[in-house]
């Protein structure tokens, strides 16, 4: 029996992931608690809000040492949106510290380009990835950001978008995974995201 932890840090979008899980035959649940985590499978980190919102509701929820030693021993995770960019070491929204897992920055979006970057836009792999098995990545994934990660070890990379400036758009590295998009706002593409991830654990 596989057990699909969703992180709920007190904001972000629990329910539409959950409901993404469902459509695909996959019950997952919302762990609010540490305690509530030690029945995980897998950890799925979906994100809306703030970063540093999101680094005060992990530690005021004890869950901020569980996630990082859970990544940290090999355990599957998936990051969505704010969920791929509290992994890294910092960002400049609100100048607050990450989990620190991949190296680099979260930085504003700058130049003339309209932010946030919200809607339909393309992922670029640099590599093949069982993530994106069977998916066609011709097809455009939902955006909604106003900050990107600048990962400085390029391993993590394996995704790019155009927007302005390239950036980090899908990371991966062992056992783990993290998209800037939201696969449960993408449609069929973004279930079938889903699904992959259920089937590497």
């Amino acid at each position: 029996m596989r057990y699909i932890a969703i992180i709920d840090y007190g904001a972000g979008n629990l329910r539409s992931v959950q409901k993404a899980f469902e459509k695909i035959g996959q019950t997952a649940f919302i762990a609010s608690t540490k305690s509530e985590l030690d029945k995980a499978t897998a950890i799925v980190f979906p994100g809306q809000g703030s970063f540093p919102q999101a680094m005060r509701g992990l530690e005021s929820r004890d869950m901020l040492s569980f996630i990082q030693s859970w990544i940290k021993t090999g355990n599957p995770f998936l990051g969505v949106c704010l969920g791929l960019q509290l992994l890294l070491e910092y960002s400049e929204e609100g100048n607050c510290e990450g989990l620190g897992i991949v190296p680099g920055a979260v930085k504003k979006f700058t130049g003339d380009q309209k932010i946030p970057h919200m809607g339909w836009n393309t992922v670029e792999l640099s590599e093949p990835h069982p993530l994106f098995e069977n998916v066609d990545t011709k097809n455009p994934f939902y955006f909604v950001h106003s900050y990107y990660a600048e990962v400085t070890n390029k391993e993590w990379l394996k995704g790019i978008t155009q927007y302005g400036n390239k950036f980090c758009s899908f990371l991966g590295r062992e056992n783990i995974s993290a998209t800037q998009f939201h696969p449960e706002k993408s449609g069929a593409v973004g279930l079938k995201l889903y699904a992959n991830f259920i089937e590497t654990l």
